[in-house]
């Protein structure tokens, strides 16, 4: 009977994927996605595209939460500061879309620099209150200063033309946040498996002891900041081309809870994690009002017009369910369900 898998030699400890049917549902999964925009309706085609935008935003935020243990709530400010920052350079100075999406990540990435410092000696509640302070005085001065951002009129921004590559069409579009999801999630497995990510590990499960093993706290966890924010301003750049406009209002502080939810929901500290997790979040709305539709119409029209209400008390409900019953997320259970199958009939 099998015992388990146990790594001989530290490359095996650290590989990326070290069983052949990952590879292989990896290459069917792409294959896939690949074919979905041509399938697809443009109503299904537009939740792949949200999914897509949200994963490279879940996963930024799942290396300074998930990684490093900081909890933020200020994810949002990153998304509108990497949003604006693409529409300022693309549509207002007319630079070269590359461009653009570097800055999407670069100005976010500074701007992390701004609330990390301060929050090196915070942690926990403390910390979270912070970021979420952050936002709140990023979204202010987006809103005074209307030289640089048109103040509540926002930018209009189209999709990208890259190398004679045009990116107007809703499957094209697809294929690039796909690009950009795949990119983000080699990177955080990457660094996860890297000495950068052993150190945000140790950090996050003791912070003392990381300290006297010899690692930089303040260091380590200003690179947290830096590494995520970078990622998800990227995803706010997608997602204010997916919004072809590019305003405050765009942006809510829900989109912070979501994030939250997503990370609890797929399980902290694991990029399959926050795939999975986006997945559920993002398909839970629309699963939701189907499910009732069947029921009354009535209660399809109140899921129409208290969207953004229905919302918060789905995602506050999933999060209290999950904390209570699975704190490991879905790859918790995926770990007990594929423990249970290979041990059975034992018990472990």
């Amino acid at each position: 009977m099998r015992t388990g898998d146990f790594k001989q030699t530290y490359g095996e400890l650290v590989t990326l994927i070290d069983s052949p049917p990952i590879w292989l549902w990896s290459v069917v999964l792409v294959a896939a996605l690949i074919v979905a925009p041509h399938v697809l309706n443009s109503y299904a085609l537009s939740f792949l595209m949200i999914i897509l935008i949200t994963v490279v935003g879940a996963l930024g935020l799942n290396i300074l939460t998930g990684y490093t243990g900081l909890i933020s709530l200020g994810h949002v400010g990153f998304l509108v500061t990497g949003a604006y920052a693409y529409a300022i350079l693309v549509s207002k100075y007319q630079m070269h879309p590359l461009i653009g999406f570097l800055g999407a990540g670069v100005v976010p990435a500074l701007a992390s620099l701004v609330v990390g410092a301060p929050s090196l000696r915070l942690k926990g509640l403390y910390l979270a209150i912070t970021t979420l302070a952050f936002s709140f005085i990023i979204n202010t001065l987006i809103l005074e200063a209307r030289w640089l951002t048109n103040g509540a009129r926002g930018i209009s921004v189209q999709r990208p033309e890259i190398f004679g590559i045009s990116f107007d069409g809703d499957a094209a579009f697809t294929y690039l946040c796909l690009g950009f999801a795949v990119l983000a999630l080699f990177a955080t497995l990457n660094i996860r498996r890297s000495r950068v990510g052993r150190a945000f590990v140790a950090i996050r499960d003791n912070d003392t002891a990381a300290r006297v093993m010899g690692i930089n706290l303040h260091a380590y966890k200003l690179f947290a900041f830096v590494t995520s924010a970078f990622i998800t301003g990227l995803s706010g750049a997608l997602y204010g081309i997916y919004l072809s406009f590019v305003s405050v209002e765009g942006f809510p502080f829900l989109l912070s809870i979501e994030a939250l939810a997503i990370l609890i929901v797929g399980g902290l500290g694991s990029a399959l994690g926050a795939v999975l997790g986006t997945i559920l979040i993002v398909l839970l709305p629309e699963a939701t009002r189907m499910v009732f539709s069947l029921f009354s119409a009535q209660m399809d029209a109140m899921f129409t017009t208290g969207a953004q209400e229905l919302k918060s008390m789905l995602y506050g409900l999933v999060i209290i369910l999950f904390l209570r019953f699975q704190p490991r997320g879905l790859v918790g259970a995926w770990h007990d369900i594929r423990r249970m199958w290979v041990n059975w009939p034992l018990r472990y």
